[in-house]
């Protein structure tokens, strides 16, 4: 009888840690939805092309995953469109947040910088009746799969893999009279690593990836007139027809803001799915060597920095920055999902940043995601400012943003729980 006893105690303070632990297991959700335009309107992101698209080449979607656990939920909504601006992307979180409980802040709004899609208010070059109901219609379904995927959560494993695509490349061009111009710059920095995140069922079964490479969505160029989601959808396309398409593929940019398609921008579609191919060829090689277990917390934190502007210089590739301009707020966001890190930043972040970003934090599993929450446009080096070029010449952000960004995202990322 005391040897039952002394069993009983033993085991039974087991069992409740083995409750405890499944009652604090992350939990996922996922949703996805068309979101192409039903009519024609204008296409964004090349600012001399102001026809309507004529025809659909490949639809457009938006994905919403959820991850919870007994304290917090987390989502993350992903869209083939060009970006969110700041007040856009205030609009619809809060309308994710009246739906479902979700704080604003627990959200992460990433738009995969797709130049192949429709216009919305993010270049606000077009205003017309027509864009303005697109918009209002794609508010309405990113709320609604944002709402379906956090309604229907289950107990998941995660697993985290890396692989790499070489078909991205610096596109800052260096010539002999020190003059920097959109083009293809070989000896530039350039990262090719491509993340991933596997996310199975209890029974191994694939539920969704989160996908994430840094590359302008720019395969497609200013002459089509063709809606496509260009490298990201195109990837996320080939997925689906390997892995099902029930399985929810999320794709995102990582720091580009001076990295291009080799192949691109043209309006060859051949070498437009190229690029989408052989990148979700090189995601779907690497889930053979993801493993994938149960994860127990999540910590998120967000900061707004609000950094000296500038104003244009006097030409597209100018070294010169005019004047002083309004200041800029740039929107930082950190969630960890176990020892999987998401870093989101609301801008068009230069490779290096990123690469910096990653080598500086204590999680080797780390992603750096742009056009998250907002646009605050490009984010340059410091080192670019003397060397003009497009991205220094557009840039709102004054010299010394590199510093103050790429501090405070680590800092973020290195004291999160």
């Amino acid at each position: 009888m005391y040897k039952s006893i002394l069993f009983f105690i033993f085991l039974f303070p087991i069992a409740l840690f083995g409750q405890n632990l499944k009652s604090t297991e992350v939990r996922f959700g996922a949703a996805k939805v068309n979101i192409t335009p039903e009519v024609p309107i204008p296409m964004s992101g090349y600012s001399n092309r102001e026809k309507p698209f004529t025809e659909v080449h490949d639809d457009l979607f938006a994905s919403a995953l959820c991850f919870s656990n007994i304290n917090t939920k987390v989502l993350i909504i992903t869209a083939d469109v060009i970006s969110f601006n700041n007040i856009l992307a205030s609009e619809i979180k809060q309308k994710i947040e009246d739906k479902t409980g979700i704080p604003g802040e627990n959200i992460f709004l990433t738009a995969a910088h797709n130049h192949g899609g429709p216009v919305i208010k993010a270049y606000e070059k077009d205003v017309s009746e027509e864009v303005e109901k697109y918009v209002d219609i794609l508010q309405d379904k990113l709320v609604e799969i944002a709402a379906q995927a956090a309604s229907q959560t289950v107990p998941v494993q995660i697993g985290y893999g890396s692989g790499s695509c070489s078909l991205n490349i610096n596109r800052r061009a260096k010539f002999s009279d020190g003059s920097v111009w959109l083009g293809r710059n070989q000896d530039g920095p350039c990262d090719h690593e491509v993340s991933v995140l596997k996310i199975e069922n209890e029974n191994g079964k694939l539920l969704s990836l989160f996908v994430n490479w840094p590359c302008h969505g720019t395969a497609s160029g200013q002459d089509n007139l063709e809606i496509t989601g260009d490298w990201p959808g195109l990837a996320a396309r080939y997925l689906n027809k390997k892995l099902g398409e029930d399985v929810i593929i999320a794709v995102t940019a990582g720091a580009s803001g001076d990295i291009n398609p080799i192949y691109g921008p043209n309006n060859n579609f051949r070498e437009i799915e190229a690029v989408g191919t052989q990148l979700g060829a090189e995601v779907f090689r690497t889930l053979s060597e993801i493993e994938t277990s149960p994860v127990y917390s999540i910590d998120i934190t967000n900061k707004t920095l609000t950094l000296p502007g500038k104003k244009s210089g006097k030409g597209r590739y100018s070294k010169d920055i005019i004047e002083k301009g309004p200041d800029v707020d740039v929107n930082l966001s950190v969630c960890k999902i176990g020892n999987y890190v998401l870093s989101g930043i609301s801008g068009e972040v230069m490779t290096e940043i990123g690469m910096n970003i990653k080598a500086a934090s204590d999680y080797s599993r780390t992603m750096v995601i742009t056009h998250c929450n907002g646009t605050s446009g490009y984010i340059c080096t410091d080192a670019a400012y003397p060397e003009g070029g497009y991205e220094v010449n557009v840039t709102r952000l004054w010299p010394g943003s590199e510093k103050e960004i790429t501090q405070n995202v680590v800092e973020m990322i290195n004291t999160l729980n």
